[in-house]
């Protein structure tokens, strides 16, 4: 079985000073606990917020990329980047985890099909189409006035450069409207490399029962979140309740300021203390939202993309990368079968990435 995690926001992380090769308090992902759970590739993505500008962005995803491929090189005994499956399948022959590269936001490229070629030629795999906000692409699934309704002009020549280069499209954070434009226009399938299921708590981010069968008869897959807001529609209400994220944003502020002040640290840290002392859903409902979204779209097309080093609270037995497995030990006690979980641990994505890889 080769696992797979589609989307990690790891190299932010980095940027805030975690050493990978050791076993991080408070950490979501490290190779100790990569290797613990039995990890055997991960997506990093290159996550750039809604609030910055393009060239900015692009910046900030240059600084992100250069810290990824930092980390790989300082640990190579551990670690190789992979840009195709057959790599990650041989680099896992020389027990080594795969680290392939994502962008999160289609920000850094602004109106620019170049820089889109360009972070390609640097070895980023996937790009999620937006993130929280609008942009020269697309609109955002976030609640507010829709700049494009859909693709914008350039957005639609963006999913065509993206077909031809072989770079999967990610469909998540954006728009009802814009997925659907997204499936019209491409040639190629697309994924979802961290969402639920709208079905199972009702958010727009999550993908409707229409959006899944849709995404699985274009010959994509749904990589489902382990956001508990995302998995358990009534955690909104208790983490809303609790006033802890308003209060702890500041906090959280000033520690990706200055990363380096161990007060600011460790006054992170209680906020995420606090965060996971909440009543949290338990780690089966990811099972449920892969139940669920093998009932509709069908077991070749469901994934897992835990969303892990993005999210400030995780759910109950669900702590950090190490605990995976966990998943597919569920999955066992629910009937499914070997070859079924080796599909959603990494098979399924896999298979579509190297159905999009030109010149293989």
């Amino acid at each position: 079985m080769f696992v797979l995690d589609s989307h990690c926001d790891t190299p932010s992380q980095i940027l805030r000073l975690r050493d990978l090769s050791v076993d991080n308090g408070h950490a979501q992902v490290d190779i100790p606990k990569m290797k613990k759970g039995g990890v055997d590739a991960s997506f990093f993505a290159l996550y750039t917020p809604a609030s910055m500008a393009p060239d900015a962005a692009c910046r900030k995803a240059l600084e992100l990329l250069s810290a990824v491929y930092d980390t790989v090189e300082a640990n190579r005994n551990s670690l190789a980047l992979a840009l195709t499956p057959a790599q990650a399948l041989a680099n896992k022959e020389k027990g080594l985890i795969s680290i392939f590269i994502g962008m999160e936001n289609g920000a850094p490229i602004g109106k620019s099909l170049s820089l889109l070629r360009m972070f390609f030629r640097m070895g980023v795999r996937y790009m999620t189409l937006t993130h929280s906000a609008d942009n020269e692409i697309c609109d955002s699934c976030s609640p507010g006035t829709k700049r494009w309704h859909g693709l914008s002009p350039f957005g639609r020549k963006v999913v065509a450069e993206m077909n031809r280069l072989g770079m999967l499209i990610d469909v998540s954070h954006i728009s009802d409207e814009s997925f659907y434009d997204v499936l019209e226009c491409s040639s190629r399938p697309v994924v979802a490399t961290h969402s639920c299921c709208r079905a199972l708590a009702d958010h727009p981010r999550n993908m409707t029962d229409d959006m899944l069968r849709t995404l699985a008869d274009n010959g994509g897959v749904i990589q489902i979140n382990f956001y508990p807001v995302f998995l358990d529609g009534g955690f909104a209400g208790i983490l809303k309740d609790s006033g802890i994220m308003e209060r702890g944003e500041k906090i959280e502020s000033e520690f990706i300021a200055d990363p380096s002040d161990p007060a600011k640290r460790a006054a992170w840290y209680t906020v995420q203390d606090k965060l996971q002392s909440l009543p949290r859903p338990s780690y089966k409902r990811i099972a449920d939202h892969i139940d669920h979204a093998v009932s509709i779209a069908g077991i070749d097309h469901v994934g897992i993309g835990s969303d892990f080093d993005g999210i400030e609270v995780t759910p109950d037995g669900m702590e950090d990368i190490s605990c995976i497995g966990k998943i597919f030990d569920e999955m066992r006690n629910r009937g499914y079968s070997e070859e079924e979980i080796g599909k959603v641990a990494g098979g399924n994505f896999l298979r579509v990435l190297d159905e999009i890889v030109v010149n293989k």
